[in-house]
């Protein structure tokens, strides 16, 4: 009888060591990075989707002052109206062509904005106007959120491809998590890597 709870004693004891093993190797890491892949890439919608809600606003301010800016406008409520039409896949961080596209409609917003704002230039007393000011200041304070919410997102997955990318991690995704894939992150279009031309 003794011998019996010993041996099943030294099976427990087996176990709760091979359990503690298994977590220290490692093995929670890719659904832990993956949950962390998730919660960032929200975030980063989260701050593009408060850029996209204040578009509306601006518009109608500008749209008061500067009447015959019409295609600046309009270029700025087409593309806001191509990124929120996007349906977005449930697997966007890890589907190329989807999170292409997504990154290019946030492109297309970035650039009307920039045209907008160049807009008010041309016209003091829209300058000058409390509206457009509080708008223009809640959109570069978004546009600096949108900027650290991307790197956040970009540091998260380069942690998490390279658990995928790297052994023994790689082996274990393998093993324990076959489904996993390696996360798309933001890139920079050719246009924005060219040097700025100067000229005085």
């Amino acid at each position: 009888m003794f011998s019996s709870i010993l041996k099943q004693a030294g099976r427990l004891s087996v176990l709760a060591l091979v359990l503690i093993g298994i977590s220290g190797c490692g093995i929670n890491a890719v659904p832990t990075q993956d949950e962390q892949v998730k919660a960032a890439w929200s975030q980063v919608l989260n701050e593009y989707q408060r850029r996209t809600d204040l578009i509306p606003n601006l518009v109608e301010t500008v749209k008061g002052f500067a009447h015959q800016e019409q295609a600046v406008l309009v270029g700025v409520t087409e593309a806001r109206a191509k990124a929120t039409q996007m349906v977005i896949p449930p697997d966007i961080t890890s589907n190329p062509q989807a999170f292409h596209q997504f990154e290019q409609n946030q492109a297309q917003v970035s650039g009307a904005l920039g045209r907008l704002l160049a807009v008010s230039e041309r016209y003091p007393e829209l300058k000058s106007n409390e509206n457009f000011l509080a708008l223009q200041s809640q959109l570069e304070g978004t546009e600096n959120r949108i900027a650290v919410a991307r790197k956040d997102y970009i540091d998260t997955v380069q942690q998490y491809n390279t658990t995928l990318r790297t052994i023994p991690s790689r082996w274990i995704a393998a093993i324990f998590y076959p489904d996993a894939k390696v996360k798309e992150t933001f890139t920079i279009s050719e246009k924005a890597q060219e040097a700025p031309k100067v000229s005085f």
